[in-house]
C-alpha cells in the first residue's frame, strides 16, 4: 500500500512545462522548509484533500484531450505514493513532472517522469525565469535541460526572429 498524498489546490497551467497543458497538484506535507519560501503553508501534511490513484484518473478522464501533462509540485517526500500517482497518469496517457525544491529525486520517481525541476529555492538566485538561478528544468526524455524556456527575452535583437 502507497503512502497516500494530499494536495492543497488544483489547476491548470500552460507555464509550468514548456509545450504542455498542464494538470497541477500543489501537494502538502513539504519537509524542506526553504527560506523565504512562499508556500510556508504547505508544511501542514494535513492540508488539503487525499489523492490516490483513483481520485486522480478520476480528473483525467475529465481532461482528457484537453490537458497532456499532470505536474506534481513537490509529493517527493512520500516516493511511494508519489510513483502510484505517476504511473496513474502515464497509464491515461499524459506525460508527467515534478517540481522539487530538492538536487534530486529517488530513482524510482525519476523513472516515472518525463520532466523534473530541481533545485531549492534561493531568493538572491531568483527561480527559473532568472539567468542566475540554481534551478534547472530537465526534460528527462532526452536529457535536455529547459530552463533557458522560461526565460524572457530582454532586448529587442532577442525579439527578431532568427536569419
Amino acid at each position: 500500500m502507497s503512502a497516500l498524498l494530499r494536495f492543497a489546490a488544483h489547476t491548470v497551467g500552460t507555464l509550468e512545462v514548456p509545450d504542455e497543458v498542464s494538470l497541477i497538484y500543489t501537494i502538502s506535507g513539504c519537509p524542506l522548509r526553504c527560506p523565504g519560501c512562499h508556500s510556508a503553508e504547505l508544511r501542514d501534511a494535513s492540508q488539503g484533500e487525499p489523492l490516490d490513484p483513483e481520485t486522480l484518473a478520476a480528473t483525467l478522464r475529465r481532461y482528457r484531450g484537453l490537458a497532456t501533462c499532470v505536474c506534481f509540485l513537490g509529493g517527493e517526500w512520500q516516493p511511494d505514493g508519489l510513483v502510484a500517482l505517476l504511473r496513474e497518469a502515464r497509464r491515461h496517457g499524459f506525460a508527467t513532472c515534478l517540481y522539487s525544491g530538492r538536487n534530486s529525486v529517488d530513482d524510482r520517481i525519476a523513472a516515472e517522469l518525463d520532466y523534473l525541476k530541481l533545485g531549492p529555492w534561493v531568493a538572491a538566485l531568483g527561480g527559473l525565469d532568472q539567468p542566475t538561478t540554481n534551478q534547472r528544468f530537465l526534460d528527462l526524455r532526452d536529457g535536455r535541460d529547459l530552463t533557458h524556456r522560461f526565460r524572457r527575452p530582454t532586448d529587442a535583437a532577442a525579439l527578431r526572429p532568427a536569419a
